[in-house]
C-alpha cells in the first residue's frame, strides 16, 4: 500500500446510528439557542431580562384587577456583572407554582388559552433563571405573597435534562408582602443609555400601558419615576374561540380529536366563534357527509369540505371582548405627558382574521413636532440638534426594541409613500409613528418575541392604519404651512403698505398716516377672507379621502415644479 493512501473507515450501520439517538428536553434544546429567546448581545440580554420580568407582572396584575404598581432595580456588581430585581403587587404565586413559574420552560397559564396576554409560550422568566444559572451559577431568589397565609422566599434552579424545577432554601417570612419580587444575577451583559436600554423599554411600556406606575433605579443609584396617567385597570378580556375565517383543515382536524362534541354540527358551534345555525344550514346543504357524525371520526377530505364552506360564508367579525386595546383617549393621553407633541391624531382599526383563525386589531397614533422622534447627532442650519423619525413597535402593549428590520411594522411604515401626507423625508422628521398590534396570538418571528410576521392580513391592516392618520396629519401640516406662508405674506403687504402709503401722501397731499391705516384695513379684511376659505377647506377635509389626498398632493408638486423652473430661468436670464 502506498504512503499516501489510507484505509476507508467502514460506514455505520443502522444500528450503529440508532445508538446515537437521543431524546433531549426544551430546556435542553433553549440551554443550546438561548439567541432563540433573545438572550444573546450584552446590551439586548439586559432589556430582554426586564421585558420578561415586565411582561408577567403586568399580567399577573391585570389579570387580578390591580393598579400595577412595579420597580426595577439595576446593580452593577462587577465587571458586565449586574443583579435584577423586579418587584410588583400583583396576586403573588402559590408554593406549588413559584418553581413552575421560574423554572420550567412551556410551562404557565398562557400558550394553551385564547386570550390576549403579554407573554404567549411560558418560557420568558424560565429562560432568565436558565441565563442565570448559565452565567453565574447563582439560583434565581424568587419572593411571594398571595392574601392567603405569609410569604415565602424561594431559590430556583432548573434540571435542563429533565425541564424541572428545583427549589431550594423555602423559608416562610414574617413581615406582611403581597405580590412577586425577583432577584437575579447576570455575567456577559452590560446596562448603557441608549435607544435599546431598559430605560427606554420602561418608557415605552408607560407609554403603552398607561394604568402602570413603573419606578426604575438603574446601575447609577439614578430613580426614574413613569407616573400612571390614568386610574382604569383594562376590562380583563375573555378567552374566545377561533374565527372560521382564518382556520385550516389542520385546525378543524387537531379540534375535532379533543372535542367534547358528540357531534359535527355541535362541534362547529362550540369550537368556533361566530358559528350558528344559519352557518350550519349553509354547511349542511353543500358537504357530502351527515353533520351528525361522531366528530372524532372526521376524515381529512371532510374537513377539506368543511373549511372551503367557511370562506363562503359571510361570517359576523370576530368577537371584540377576547381583545382588549389600550383606548384612543389613554394613547392620546399618555403620549401627550411622555412625548409632547405639537400635533397628535390616534385610530383604533376594527378587529380583523389572518391565518389560523386568530382576531387581530391595530392601534396607532402619529406624534409631530414638539418631543416627538429621536434625537440625534445632526445639526441643523442654526447648529440645533435635529430630531429624526421614531417608530415604537408593540404587540399587546409590549414594547419591541429589536430585530428591527424583520418586523412587518417596520415594513408597513416603509411601504407608506409618507410624501404624499406632507413628510418630504422622512427619516429627517420630528415624527413618533406608535404602532401597536393586540391578539390573542401575536405571530412573532421568533420566541425572543421582537419582531412580528408579516402575515398578509396583518401587513395590509398595518397599511391601512397608517394611511388613516396620515391623511389626518397631511391636514395639519399643509394648516401650519400656510399659517408660516400666511405671516411671510402679512409681513410683506404691512412692508409694502408703509412705502405706497408714503407715494400716495406726497402724490394726494393726504396724511400718511391715514392712507396707511386704510391699506392695513384692506390687507386684514384680505387676510380674513383667506383665513374663511381655509376654514371652509379645513371643514372639507376632516374626512378626506386617498383620492383627494392624491390630488393635493400631485398640485403641490406640480406647484413646486413650477416654482424651481421659474428660479431656473431667473438663474439663466441674471447669467446671461
Amino acid at each position: 500500500m502506498a504512503e499516501d493512501e489510507k484505509p476507508v473507515p467502514a460506514g455505520m450501520t443502522a444500528e450503529d446510528i440508532s445508538k446515537e439517538f437521543k431524546e433531549h428536553s426544551v430546556a435542553e434544546f433553549f440551554k443550546k439557542n438561548m439567541q432563540m429567546l433573545g438572550l444573546t448581545g450584552k446590551i439586548k440580554a439586559l432589556t430582554t431580562i426586564v421585558h420578561e420580568y415586565m411582561s408577567n407582572s403586568l399580567d399577573a396584575c391585570e389579570e387580578a384587577h390591580i393598579l400595577p404598581d412595579i420597580e426595577v432595580q439595576i446593580n452593577e456588581i462587577g465587571n458586565e456583572q449586574y443583579e435584577v430585581i423586579v418587584k410588583d403587587n400583583g396576586p403573588g404565586l402559590t408554593e406549588e407554582t413559584v418553581g413552575k413559574a421560574f423554572g420550567k420552560l412551556l410551562a404557565g397559564t398562557k400558550f394553551h388559552r385564547m386570550i390576549q396576554m403579554r407573554g404567549q409560550q411560558g418560557i420568558g422568566s424560565s429562560g432568565c433563571t436558565m441565563l442565570s444559572q448559565m452565567t453565574t451559577g447563582k439560583p434565581t431568589q424568587v419572593i411571594t405573597g398571595t392574601s392567603k397565609g405569609p410569604p415565602i422566599s424561594v431559590e430556583v434552579t432548573i434540571d435542563p435534562k429533565n425541564n424541572a424545577p428545583k427549589v431550594d432554601n423555602l423559608v416562610i417570612l414574617k413581615k406582611e408582602f403581597k405580590g412577586t419580587a425577583v432577584k437575579a444575577k447576570f455575567k456577559g451583559v452590560k446596562f448603557v443609555n441608549s435607544e435599546s436600554s431598559p430605560l427606554e423599554y420602561l418608557r415605552r411600556t408607560a407609554i403603552a400601558n398607561p394604568h402602570a406606575k413603573i419606578t426604575f433605579i438603574d446601575p447609577a443609584g439614578t430613580k426614574t419615576v413613569f407616573d400612571r396617567t390614568s386610574k382604569q385597570i383594562p376590562a380583563r378580556p375573555t378567552e374566545i374561540q377561533p374565527h372560521p375565517r382564518g382556520v385550516s383543515v389542520d385546525d378543524v382536524m387537531t379540534l375535532s380529536k379533543t372535542t367534547k362534541s358528540k357531534k359535527i354540527a355541535s362541534f362547529l358551534r362550540e369550537e368556533f366563534d361566530r358559528v350558528g345555525d344559519k352557518a350550519i344550514e349553509e354547511i349542511t346543504k353543500h358537504v357530502s357527509f351527515d353533520l351528525n357524525k361522531d366528530p372524532h371520526q372526521l376524515q381529512w377530505d371532510e374537513a377539506e369540505e368543511i373549511v372551503a364552506q367557511f370562506k363562503k360564508i359571510e361570517f359576523l367579525a370576530p368577537r371584540t371582548d377576547g381583545l382588549r386595546p389600550i383606548g384612543e383617549e389613554r394613547v392620546q393621553k399618555s403620549l401627550k405627558s411622555i412625548v409632547e407633541p405639537e400635533f397628535l391624531e390616534v385610530a383604533t382599526r376594527k378587529p380583523q382574521v389572518y391565518a389560523g383563525g386568530f382576531p387581530f386589531q391595530i392601534e396607532v397614533a402619529l406624534a409631530y413636532g414638539g418631543n416627538a422622534g429621536r434625537m440625534s447627532t445632526d445639526k441643523d442650519e442654526e447648529g440645533q440638534s435635529v430630531r429624526k423619525i421614531e417608530i415604537m413597535r408593540f404587540a399587546n402593549n409590549v414594547p419591541l426594541l429589536f430585530d428591527t428590520g424583520g418586523c412587518a411594522i417596520t415594513k408597513a411604515v416603509q411601504s407608506v409613500d409618507w410624501k404624499r401626507y406632507g413628510m418630504r423625508d422622512i427619516e429627517n422628521a420630528p415624527l413618533t409613528i406608535f404602532v401597536n398590534l393586540i391578539s390573542v396570538h401575536v405571530p412573532y418571528t421568533s420566541a425572543g418575541k421582537q419582531a412580528l410576521s408579516d402575515e398578509e392580513a396583518i401587513m395590509e391592516e398595518l397599511r391601512l392604519s397608517l394611511m388613516e392618520v396620515g391623511r389626518k396629519m397631511f391636514r395639519y401640516i399643509g394648516f401650519r404651512k400656510r399659517e408660516e406662508e400666511k405671516q411671510k405674506k402679512r409681513k410683506l403687504f404691512y412692508k409694502y403698505a408703509t412705502e405706497v402709503a408714503i407715494g400716495l401722501a406726497e402724490l394726494t397731499g393726504k396724511k400718511k398716516e391715514e392712507i396707511e391705516a386704510k391699506l392695513h384695513d384692506i390687507v386684514l379684511r384680505h387676510l380674513k377672507l383667506e383665513e374663511a376659505q381655509e376654514a371652509k377647506q379645513q371643514q372639507k377635509g376632516s374626512e378626506l379621502s386617498e383620492e383627494e389626498v392624491e390630488k393635493e398632493y400631485q398640485k403641490r408638486v406640480q406647484k413646486e415644479e413650477k416654482e424651481k423652473a421659474k428660479k431656473k430661468k431667473k438663474l439663466t436670464v441674471q447669467e446671461e
